[in-house]
């Protein structure tokens, strides 16, 4: 359970599979789109390897689905290490509302089939975009931290965020004994 696929209005959220490699290496070698998430892969052949390490995770610790328009595989976004968020978009994609309209329904997704009480994110703080796009979605933050990730030779910051599971408060009716 929990490995479903997922439909929106514009996009189909699957689960990862090694066929979406090629695709997905179009946002691995985009160094403008890397800028904020690792190193660059030079070769499909280093996509291939993320991909394939991203597979053999078992499901508690990694929910990776992609993000489909028609039959190209476009971005991503899961949990990559319970319970920490992961996603992102190819480049000529970015600005069209795609990624929000996709956490939309992953999140609570997610919190549905997975005994999570939270959601975290780790996000270098000039990355407005997908900082905006968190809070948006309910997350706030936590704390910040220098130099946490190296990226191609460069340090960078995190801003970290969480985003509590929803109040499962549910009002118990009262029996009228009248």
């Amino acid at each position: 359970m929990g490995i479903e696929t997922l439909q929106t209005p514009r996009l189909t959220l699957c689960p990862m599979r090694a066929e979406h490699a090629a695709d997905l290496h179009a946002f691995f070698s985009d160094p403008q789109a890397m800028r904020f998430f690792g190193d660059l892969h030079t070769d499909l052949a280093q996509t291939e390897r993320w991909v394939a390490g991203t597979l053999a995770e078992p499901p508690e610790r990694c929910r990776e689905y992609v993000l489909l328009q028609g039959d190209e595989a476009i971005g991503k976004a899961g949990l990559w290490a319970v319970p920490e968020l992961g996603f992102f978009l190819r480049r000529d994609r970015w600005g069209q509302g795609l990624m929000r309209e996709a956490l939309s329904a992953l999140i609570p997704h997610l919190f549905d089939t997975m005994p999570l009480d939270h959601i975290r994110a780790d996000v270098d703080p000039r990355n407005a975009a997908s900082l905006g796009l968190l809070h948006h979605l309910g997350f706030v933050e936590t704390h910040r931290a220098s130099r946490t990730i190296q990226i191609g030779g460069e340090w960078a910051d995190s801003v970290y965020l969480r985003l509590s599971r929803p109040d499962q408060t549910r009002s118990v009716p009262v029996l009228d004994r009248t």
